[in-house]
């Protein structure tokens, strides 16, 4: 189903609101115009144009080596095609842990150069002056606790986060803070279904869940998971709906085939 054009734009209250109505927040991510036009078009509530980009598009191996010329980039290709949408761009690594003046120059430069609306920052506890500051120049700002992926090495790969009682604890205390920072939402990534709701339940802003039950107010996925293009692994999380990346090798066959054997083109494709 095609969403109308008229449609007015989704805005961060907005966001907040759905939690306050009980209406579940649906978000994916996008690098690319086509991409982007696509979910806008389908009625995605969120598009984040995440740091993941640099995996699924650049076959880094990790995110930590995405830079903000690449992101600035991937959101400039993103914002041309939604009009809808609330826009969100992951903040990459050590582009505001430097400093709170950095972190205010380079989220500025996403709003200003790029045409985003909000950015999305890792951490708890240790961002906290950093999320106050730029919330208060004006700077919609998503946090993102669990798994964080800008930690991998910290955390010696993708396990589950808060399965023992002490990182359950700080993590609770970490969404709290984030929401006295200023924070307007908060990715929980792959923490037990359990704590997910609970922190969900004792929170007033809204919870995005990915790998983290159904009990957040909203979910996420990178959408080239979900549609069954990056193919390096598939997490516990992640529901194929769709296989492309089987039918873009069939296709890409059908072509090969039909070029080596002379059925393409034909007399009706030719001028």
């Amino acid at each position: 189903m095609s969403i109308n054009k008229n449609v007015k734009k989704i805005t961060v209250p907005e966001i907040v609101n759905m939690k306050k109505q009980g209406e579940k927040i649906t978000a994916l991510t996008a690098y690319d115009v086509l991409m982007a036009q696509i979910l806008d078009d389908s009625g995605i509530d969120i598009i984040l144009v995440g740091d993941s980009g640099g995996m699924v598009m650049a076959g880094y191996e990790n995110t930590l080596a995405v830079t903000m010329e690449e992101m600035l980039f991937y959101c400039k290709s993103v914002r041309r095609g939604v009009k809808r949408a609330l826009l969100i761009a992951d903040m990459p690594f050590l582009s505001y842990q430097t400093s709170i003046e950095e972190a205010i120059k380079n989220a500025g430069r996403f709003l200003q150069e790029a045409g985003m609306e909000a950015v999305k920052i890792e951490g708890g506890k240790a961002v906290k002056d950093i999320v106050k500051k730029l919330v208060g120049f004006g700077v919609p700002v998503m946090g993102h606790i669990g798994l964080t992926p800008q930690s991998i090495h910290q955390f010696g790969g993708y396990g589950l986060r808060g399965k023992d009682d002490q990182i359950a604890k700080q993590l609770l205390e970490d969404a709290f803070i984030l929401q006295e920072a200023g924070a307007f939402s908060i990715v929980l990534e792959k923490i037990p279904s359990a704590l997910a709701k609970e922190i969900t339940n004792n929170l007033d802003i809204p919870t995005i869940g990915i790998g983290a039950g159904k009990d957040c107010d909203g979910q996420i996925l990178v959408s080239h998971d979900m549609l069954g293009l990056y193919e390096k692994f598939k997490p516990k999380f992640v529901r194929h709906y769709a296989e492309l990346g089987k039918s873009m090798r069939e296709a890409f066959n059908g072509y090969i085939n039909d070029v080596k054997n002379t059925k393409f083109p034909s007399e009706d494709e030719s001028y």
